[in-house]
């Protein structure tokens, strides 16, 4: 036996092979040691560095917990944020384009928005706990405490915005549609068929001429929308204020009452535009009381060969509103138009482009200084098409509180509330569709004197026309001021009926609709 191995002390390559065994052995209890002292931080943070991981996990829930070594939370916590997205993505993918079917949630869509505020709160509050903000110093957690309550504010922020703009909308929509079955003409809204089989519907769109110092309902402008269901492609009728001697469909009670056209014991002599207040003065020869619109509709159509399925009537000051809710409208001014009174005092809207306020976008349409009513129709439809093309889904979004507002100003209408989720599929066919415009004047149709089946005729061409490709070709635009329409080949002129007034005394050259994009440079 060696010295060494008498005092116990092992060769040099053995002590070595020992040191690790003494380490293992020590392991265990290290181990507990160190769990005991609870997470480990790369290197202290800084209050910077803290209120950055802060708001890290506010995009990123569970960021914050990673860092602080807390990784079971922090997994757990992205997990459920990946879930929340791939859910919210599922519902989106399921509905496609189909953004009406969330008229419908909004109840549902208030109560998660809600809930998702104190969610993102409690988030930022444990996220900013688990960095264990007690080890920065005093004047450190104080900026730090500071910081996080303005950034749980501003996370809560978007929250509450976007559930007051769903509480606006839906406020919105309870005072301007109807609920129930209050109007026994239109059919109970089916989810699976919309619009009972219909491959077109009609909507009646009245300005109405509400000023002050008048009484009742005068229905400035009349624009009939004519929306072929598959394609979104659009016809715009619009008729003359002062057309005269109006049908009413046979068998309906003004029908009865008028038998030779509408002329009533009227100063003007029976006018398009006092048949809505006559029915409603006169209830006895309506049929019942409030039949104003109705009698309206049935005239209307009866004037086209249409069905007018649904009417809005917005008073003009209210579309106004409408108008700088969306931040104005972008027109072509074929010529300077002064608006005010009766000479223009209150100002002059310049040829060119221009982007109109509500109140000049108003006056562009009505001012009668220098022009006549045909006119008026022509920039009235412009301002029409300008609002349908304009009002993209981002502006509406963007300034939805203002046009949620300015669109109570609506004075009635009868699209019932079960139908607006197909009406806004519907709108946005409608903007990727076609827009074609026809309007009945001078020297194609006289007011005076209207040729019934010339006009019945003419609408029955736009709706074919309006589903044919577009035309390559430039069509000559018609005589009758700016708004005139296109003309195509001429057919011989339909003979007129016996009963009716006396035949527009011009050749009937089958005019066709013309798309706004040439009428009015949208």
């Amino acid at each position: 036996m060696t010295k060494d191995e008498e005092v116990g002390t092992a060769p040099a390559g053995k002590k070595r092979r020992a040191a690790p065994r003494r380490a293992r052995g020590a392991g265990p209890a290290t181990a507990e040691k160190a769990r005991s002292a609870g997470p480990r931080f790369a290197k202290p943070l800084t209050v910077a560095s803290m209120l950055g991981w802060t708001l890290l996990s506010v995009l990123v829930p569970g960021a914050a917990h990673l860092r602080a070594g807390r990784r079971r939370t922090g997994l757990v916590l992205i997990g459920v944020y990946a879930a929340i997205l791939a859910t919210v993505l599922t519902i989106v993918l399921i509905n496609g384009t189909e953004v009406g079917v969330y008229i419908g949630w909004t109840t549902g869509i208030t109560i998660a928005l809600a809930a998702g505020a104190l969610a993102w709160f409690a988030l930022l509050l444990a996220s900013y706990i688990a960095l264990r903000p007690g080890r920065l110093s005093q004047m450190g957690q104080i900026v730090s405490g500071v910081a996080v309550g303005i950034l749980g504010v501003a996370v809560m922020s978007p929250f509450a915005l976007t559930a007051e703009l769903v509480r606006s909308g839906e406020d919105a929509i309870r005072q301007i549609f109807p609920s129930g079955e209050k109007d026994p003409d239109i059919a109970p809204v089916k989810q699976e068929d919309p619009w009972n089989g219909r491959d077109r519907v009609n909507f009646l769109l009245v300005g109405g001429d509400g000023a002050g110092n008048r009484e009742g309902v005068r229905t400035d402008s009349m624009t009939v929308a004519s929306v072929h269901v598959q394609t979104g492609n659009t016809v715009l009728f619009s008729l003359p204020r002062n057309l005269q001697h109006v049908r009413f469909p046979p068998g309906t009670p003004m029908g009865k009452h008028f038998p030779n056209g509408f002329q009533a014991e009227l100063p003007n002599g029976g006018l398009l535009n006092e048949v809505w207040q006559f029915a409603n003065d006169n209830p006895q020869a309506a049929g019942g009381k409030h039949k104003g619109p109705r009698v309206l509709m049935d005239a209307i159509g009866h004037t086209l060969g249409l069905k007018i399925d649904y009417y809005a009537l917005i008073n003009m000051y209210g579309f106004a509103h409408l108008v700088d809710a969306i931040g104005g409208l972008k027109i072509r001014v074929d010529q300077d138009i002064k608006w005010g009174g009766l000479y223009g005092t209150a100002g002059t809207i310049k040829a060119g482009f221009q982007v109109l306020s509500g109140e000049e976008a108003l006056w562009y349409g009505r001012s009668r200084v220098g022009s006549d009513d045909f006119s008026r129709m022509a920039r009235q439809r412009c301002v029409i098409g300008a609002f349908a093309q304009q009002a993209t889904p981002m502006k509406v979004l963007s300034n939805f509180k203002g046009i949620a507002a300015a669109a109570k100003r609506m004075a009635s209408t009868n699209i019932p509330q079960d139908l607006l989720e197909h009406l806004v599929n519907l709108a946005v066919k409608v903007k990727g569709g076609r827009i074609t415009s026809l309007q009945f004047v001078p020297p194609e149709f006289y007011s005076g004197r209207p040729d019934w089946v010339k006009i019945r005729k003419a609408s029955a061409k736009a709706i074919s026309d309006s589903l044919k490709p577009a035309r390559t070709t430039q069509v000559a635009q018609a005589s009758g001021g700016p708004g005139g329409t296109a003309s195509s080949t001429p057919t011989p002129s339909p003979t007129r009926t016996a009963a009716g007034p006396t035949e527009t005394p011009t050749r009937n050259t089958n005019k066709s609709a013309k798309s706004l994009s040439e009428l009015c440079g949208l």
